[in-house]
């Protein structure tokens, strides 16, 4: 073959060579290119664009509104168990209104705390409950507990109908209210508690103690109490409060009779709280029938109402609708409802019994049966 023909036929072989290989890089070849992927067949599984104008669901973790809250938890019965606004600068009628619209079924109420004062108190409390008895469960403070006559009121009180004694000042170092108030005790076995706790396991009535710090002598006096008094009932108010989820935990597991007032709206809320709800929910679910929520009538906070919403977050953060049902209600319902009627209240019920010709099974009468026969003949007698 020729020179000028083998020449003409290497070019038409170059150019066959470049061709084809611009050829495949146009097809997406390259070198160094990783194998083409396997074509994509879409099924009814396969994530389709989400077209501008649709609206995509919030993330799970986006906090809900209280209206999201009443919605979904506004059914479930709530019971505040610590409540001041028995305070005489409170007016009930409006707190009654607020309550109905929040979703609060029942408070527990009184209002000044071992002083003076709290007698007055006292006596709004009871009014309150005689005019919304299936609203208010009425409590006391007002004695001193450094006097004998302390054990005088207390069982009057208790013989009148009161369902427990709180809040009451047990210890007190660190709090701007109580730490200074003349009818408080050094020690939960301080002056005439051991007494009155005697009284208390009498009448089935629980106690509510306010205790500061939360450590150190108080609380092992709070346990000595416990142990000494196996039959009352103590309820840690406020537990939660500068304290830690295991400390609680600790203290209820050695002592079966003290519950743990939860007050949600410090934890949530108030910027010195060292936990979030969260935290607290292992022990709750470890201890779901000796917890309390309340509000404190939202002590530190900037109303009532955000001590409330805490209270449904907490009941959201259970995420279990029969532990929060034991919580919200179930647990302080119980402390009430299962008092016996007292034997004033009793006679009381025996003499109305026969000044209408009505019958009254005085033996299995409840304490919160035996109030609402006299309220209604109370009111009989003022109408």
């Amino acid at each position: 073959m020729s020179k000028p023909r083998m020449a003409v036929i290497a070019i038409l072989i170059v150019i066959l060579i470049i061709g084809g290989g611009a050829l495949l890089w146009k097809n997406g070849w390259s070198p160094t290119a990783e194998p083409a992927a396997e074509p994509i067949v879409e099924t009814a599984e396969t994530p389709q664009p989400v077209p501008e104008d649709t609206e995509v669901e919030a993330p799970s973790d986006t906090p809900k509104s209280l209206e999201d809250l009443l919605k979904e938890y506004g059914d479930m019965p709530l019971i505040d168990a610590h409540n001041h606004d028995a305070d005489g600068s409170k007016i009930i009628q409006d707190k009654i209104e607020m309550w109905t619209r929040m979703g609060v079924d029942s408070v527990v109420l009184f209002g000044a705390v071992s002083e003076p004062r709290a007698v007055h108190s006292d006596e709004m409390s009871w009014q309150a409950y005689r005019q919304n008895p299936e609203r208010i469960i009425p409590f006391f403070s007002g004695f001193n507990l450094h006097e004998p006559s302390s054990l005088d009121v207390v069982k009057e009180n208790l013989e009148k109908g009161f369902f427990g004694l709180g809040e009451i000042a047990a210890a007190s170092t660190y709090s701007p209210v109580l730490s200074n108030v003349p009818w408080k005790a050094e020690d939960p076995m301080d002056g005439y508690l051991p007494q009155i706790y005697e009284l208390c396991a009498q009448y089935q009535a629980p106690l509510l103690l306010h205790i500061d710090p939360p450590s150190g002598i108080a609380i092992k006096k709070l346990e000595e109490a416990a142990e000494a008094y196996p039959d009352t009932v103590f309820i840690f108010a406020h537990a939660n409060a500068y304290n830690s989820p295991e400390n609680i935990r600790q203290l209820l597991s050695k002592h079966p009779n003290i519950y743990a007032d939860f007050f949600a709206g410090f934890t949530a809320l108030n910027p010195e709280s060292a936990n979030t709800l969260e935290d607290f929910v292992p022990v709750m679910r470890e201890f779901p029938d000796r917890f309390v929520l309340s509000t404190d009538s939202g002590f530190g906070l900037e109303s009532e109402e955000n001590a409330i919403e805490a209270m449904y977050r907490l009941i959201d953060a259970l995420n279990d609708r029969e532990l929060a049902e034991k919580i919200a209600y179930d647990n302080m319902d119980a402390l009430i409802r299962n008092q016996p009627a007292t034997a004033s209240q009793q006679e009381a019920i025996r003499k109305y019994g026969e000044e209408t010709g009505k019958a009254y099974d005085l033996t299995k009468l409840t304490k919160r049966e035996a109030n609402l026969i006299l309220i209604e003949k109370e009111l009989a007698n003022e109408g």
